[in-house]
C-alpha cells in the first residue's frame, strides 16, 4: 500500500483568523479520512497510473506520495513533485484513451463554469478506466472556500458582497453542485460525505476495472 504523508493546511493561502484556526485541523482530518477511502473504493495500487486532475502544489502526493501520480494543472507548478502537464482540463489533454487507471480529482469541478463541465467530465472518462471526483455539497449550510454560512445559496450579486467578509479573499465565481449534478456528469454511485448528518461532499467513484 501506498504511504501517507501528513496532510497540508487546506486554509493555508486563506485570510487568517479564527474561523481558519478551527477549520484547518477539521479540513485536514476529513482529507486524511476521505484518501484513506480512495484505496478501499478504487483499488488503487501503487502499482496503478493515476492521473491527478486540478493537482495544485501536491494534490494527491500529499496524501500518497508512493503512488505513480501525474499531475494536471491550468498554472504551472515548478515544484510539483512528479510527472506533471499544464493544461486546460476543460480541454482535450495530451494524453491516450485509458492511458490511467485512475483519475482523482477533489475540489476542481466546482471551479468550472457550469457550461464546462460536461467537457471536463467527459475527458475524465476518456483518459483513465477509473475515477474518485469530490466536490462540497451544495446542500450543506457552510461555504468551504470563504467558511460564510448560506454563502452560496445567495444571488451572485448578494454573493459578491457577502464574500468580502470570508476567509477567501479575491472574489470567485464557485457554483457547488447539487447531487443530481454529480450524478449527470459521471454516473452512479455518487456517496456522500456527512457531518452532522449533513451531506458536506459528493464523491463519484468508479473502481479501477480488473486487467
Amino acid at each position: 500500500m501506498a504511504g501517507v504523508s501528513s496532510p497540508p493546511d487546506v486554509y493555508a493561502t486563506a485570510r487568517q483568523g479564527w474561523r481558519t484556526r478551527l477549520a484547518s485541523p477539521l479540513a485536514a482530518r476529513a482529507r486524511a479520512r476521505r484518501h484513506a477511502r480512495l484505496f478501499a473504493l478504487t483499488g488503487v495500487t501503487p502499482s496503478s497510473r493515476v492521473v491527478d486532475l486540478g493537482c495544485g502544489p501536491l494534490g494527491l502526493r500529499a496524501f500518497a506520495p508512493n503512488l505513480e501520480v501525474t499531475g494536471v494543472d491550468r498554472l504551472p507548478r515548478p515544484g510539483y513533485p512528479g510527472p506533471f502537464v499544464q493544461a486546460d482540463v476543460t480541454e482535450r489533454l495530451p494524453f491516450d484513451d485509458g492511458e490511467f487507471d485512475l483519475a482523482f480529482c477533489s475540489s476542481l469541478v466546482e471551479h468550472l463554469a457550469p457550461a464546462d463541465r460536461p467537457a471536463f467530465a467527459a475527458e475524465l472518462r476518456r483518459v483513465a478506466r477509473g475515477w474518485w471526483v469530490q466536490t462540497p455539497a451544495f446542500s450543506f449550510p457552510l461555504e468551504p472556500h470563504a467558511l460564510l454560512p448560506f454563502a452560496h445559496w445567495l444571488p451572485a450579486r448578494a454573493r459578491r458582497a457577502y464574500w468580502r467578509a470570508g476567509v477567501a479573499g479575491e472574489w470567485e465565481e464557485i457554483e457547488l453542485l447539487r447531487r443530481r449534478e454529480m450524478r449527470a456528469l459521471f454516473g452512479e454511485p455518487v456517496l456522500a460525505e456527512r457531518v452532522l448528518g449533513l451531506a458536506k461532499s459528493w464523491i463519484s467513484v468508479r473502481a479501477v476495472p480488473p486487467g
